[in-house]
């Protein structure tokens, strides 16, 4: 097997860059290599697959991706570990095919080559914004495995109904299923994190459910009746559909119960409200 970082590497090049790792960033580094194979084995990753990494960091989780023969599309927001991560790779499995793309997550507009798959250890305070974000410029991604917060990824994974069911629940399941993988020790991470890690797998559905007008619409109205989820959908979508007897008419016309709240509703229910309320709209058409 090649080599992966363990402690004392990743100390030392942190020391190297003079990198302290911050919150802001959300940087917390896996430090333990069975932790890296785990994660690869769990991700399912297969030699010729083109994976996309987001935040990378010193590069532990990259080599296990690389060591398994994955293609890596790394995509670093910190301008120091961008520039060394290329150096690290080629110092300890010299000709792995690794691109490094410099630049916030948030702002990339695709990846180049199609990747199939997105593995990463994901900055916990932008975790669900990258991931829908992804999912939405990179259309041939077909899975993903995350590392991210534990109430976050049970938020991700949540069936309706649930207590943690709420926004990022119902975003997240318009590009497809989402489950609980696994959990990761907090004592992996230099710095140890002051919360807990679990794992969630992706798999995209073989269709998005509707058009991307539709996809706004749809979370438009998501984040109106999770803003005040304690009320009414009639209540909470009032500001959305024109008053709440106009809203009422539009959840009827859904088939969705009025006094219903926003955490018993799927992604298909909310779909045909977003459909339902365009087709009350007046038409501007002479």
């Amino acid at each position: 097997m090649s080599a992966l970082l363990g402690p004392a590497e990743i100390r030392d090049l942190a020391e190297q860059l003079e990198l302290q790792p911050t919150k802001k960033l959300g940087q917390n580094f896996v430090v333990d290599g069975n932790t890296v194979r785990k994660i690869v084995r769990a991700s399912g990753i297969e030699a010729g697959a083109h994976v996309v990494e987001v935040g990378p960091g010193l590069g532990s989780l990259t080599l296990g991706l690389l060591e398994a023969g994955a293609r890596v599309t790394a995509i670093e927001i910190d301008h120091r570990l961008a520039d060394q991560l290329p150096r690290t790779v080629e110092a300890m499995q010299p000709g792995a095919p690794l691109q490094v793309v410099d630049a916030d997550a948030l702002r990339v507009e695709g990846v180049a080559g199609e990747p199939t798959a997105l593995v990463a250890n994901l900055p916990y305070n932008v975790s669900v914004p990258v991931l829908l974000h992804l999912l939405h410029v990179v259309p041939s991604l077909e899975r993903a495995l995350v590392m991210v917060q534990a109430e976050v990824g049970h938020r991700l994974a949540a069936d309706p109904g649930s207590r943690v069911y709420g926004s990022p629940s119902v975003k997240a399941a318009w590009y497809g299923v989402w489950s609980i993988a696994g959990t990761i020790s907090r004592q992996v991470f230099w710095p140890v994190p002051n919360v807990d890690s679990v794992l969630v797998g992706f798999r995209r559905a073989a269709e998005l459910p509707g058009t991307d007008a539709e996809r706004l619409a749809t979370f438009a109205l998501v984040d109106a009746a999770f803003g005040q989820r304690r009320k009414m959908l009639r209540q909470s979508l009032a500001d959305r559909l024109g008053g709440s007897a106009a809203a009422s008419a539009v959840l009827e016309a859904a088939g969705v119960d009025p006094t219903a709240r926003g955490e018993q509703l799927t992604v298909a229910d909310f779909l045909r409200v977003a459909r339902a309320a365009g087709r009350s709209e007046p038409s501007t058409t002479p």
